[in-house]
């Protein structure tokens, strides 16, 4: 890695070696078992001028994107955060409003960028607003489309900011959520949604936060397609490289915690809110603006690895069985960190039936329909998605009818009893 995607300095400090591993969506058929898989080194730096954290762009996203494994609609809660995204922002932002029209007079426009299958926008559809979706994905784009929202297949950049807003005018408000980190061209992806948003309209990111990633030992959430990880600090640069300027932060429970970063053009944004000013505070505490806040990250990770594969190891000797639930992208990171294989998990199950009779990139583990679960009655269920605790630990509370228990693995292993599973839910 030459320099930083952001500032071009050369002053990358390593904050942790993850090894190499496949890309995290490229789910195996089974006719690629036998095959070559290619991997990639998983090398988290931090740049030492500005902040931004990073690995180097081995893939491009038009390798990951073009076809895509994942479907926003498939996580309940994540859709339920969608809905109220869109209630606060239309109050936010003012859509509902006779004020909010296009330049053409057509009323208020509002385009998401890596809108999925459609997940945020059919909400936008329901309260009869103007909208688009880019989306680069095909086949996730077409299953928007089908469920009735605008969707452009195209990546976003500069020109086709310029296109859109050419074509339907500029958007009131332009929402990227959970895609700032998966664009190695950041500046010109800010320029893109510059490029998109009125001059006195709103830009609104959601984003993993740094912060909460160094704390909670969240490192499977690095993987190739994340090329970097952002602070607000950080985001404030990236943000300013295109013409934004951060105006208000909320602090978000979703991936294990997040950022929603409201922006807008530099010349309307005016002073940024208190909340701003808090979070920086908190990151600055953290240690995140000098290296102290990075050294002990790769031990601790290190032993989320051995309490994993000291548990796994031990139910097997003890004759028990653990399967897996989920196949998300983080979990082909800690699968492959971990060296973990069908050995000592048989298989995973996943709601989307897109991975159904593939397998696990680098591990090989089978994924199968979640049924399986109750018809196997394991002893253990290791939640591969723990972002969605609370979710899952409803949705999974018949494994307890026999006796089984979930296990989480992040931020530390955590063996979820009966007793507890009812408290939670």
């Amino acid at each position: 890695m030459t320099g930083c995607r952001l500032c071009g300095s050369t002053a990358l400090a390593s904050v942790v070696d993850l090894g190499a591993t496949p890309p995290c969506e490229s789910f195996l058929a089974a006719d690629q078992l036998d095959k070559a898989e290619p991997a990639y080194p998983l090398h988290l730096r931090v740049c030492t001028e500005c902040w931004l954290a990073q690995i180097p762009p081995l893939i491009t996203p038009e390798e990951t994107f073009k076809e895509y494994a994942y479907f926003s609609s498939y996580s309940t809660s994540w859709v339920e955060h969608a809905r109220t995204f869109v209630a606060d922002a239309v109050q936010r932002v003012g859509l509902d409003s006779e004020g909010a029209e296009g330049a053409d007079g057509s009323g208020a426009f509002v385009v998401e960028v890596a809108s999925n299958d459609g997940y945020l926008l059919k909400h936008v559809v329901d309260r009869g607003i103007r909208c688009l979706g880019i989306e680069p994905s095909v086949n996730v784009g077409a299953a928007a489309r089908e469920a009735g929202v605008p969707t452009l297949t195209e990546f976003l950049d500069p020109a086709t900011g310029a296109a859109v807003r050419e074509e339907h005018g500029p958007a009131n408000l332009v929402v990227a959520n959970n895609v700032y980190a998966h664009i190695p061209d950041v500046v010109g992806f800010t320029q893109g949604l510059r490029a998109l948003v009125a001059d006195d309209g709103w830009v609104s990111i959601e984003v993993q936060h740094l912060l909460t990633l160094i704390e909670e030992n969240q490192y499977d959430t690095i993987y190739h397609e994340h090329f970097q990880y952002y602070t607000v600090a950080s985001a404030i640069r990236a943000l300013a490289s295109g013409g934004l300027a951060l105006v208000d932060v909320e602090l978000l429970p979703t991936h294990g915690g997040s950022i929603r970063l409201w922006a807008r053009p530099t010349e309307v944004a005016g002073e940024p809110t208190q909340r701003v000013a808090d979070v920086l505070a908190r990151e600055k505490a953290a240690g995140l603006q000098e290296l102290s806040g990075y050294t002990e990250f790769s031990a601790r990770v290190a032993k989320v690895r051995r309490d994993l594969l000291k548990f796994l190891i031990e139910a097997a000797e003890r004759g028990e069985t653990v399967v897996g639930y989920g196949a998300p992208g983080k979990g082909n990171t800690l699968l492959n960190h971990c060296g973990i294989r069908p050995d000592l998990l048989p298989y995973t199950v996943d709601r989307n039936p897109y991975k159904h009779g593939r397998y696990t990139p680098g591990t090989r583990i089978p994924i199968l329909p979640p049924e399986q679960i109750a018809a196997d009655k394991p002893d253990y269920v290791l939640v591969l998605p723990w972002n969605l605790r609370a979710e899952l630990v409803e949705q999974l509370s018949f494994v307890h009818d026999w006796g089984g228990r979930l296990v989480f693995p992040i931020p530390e292993l955590s063996v979820v009893e009966k007793s507890i599973v009812e408290v939670e839910s």
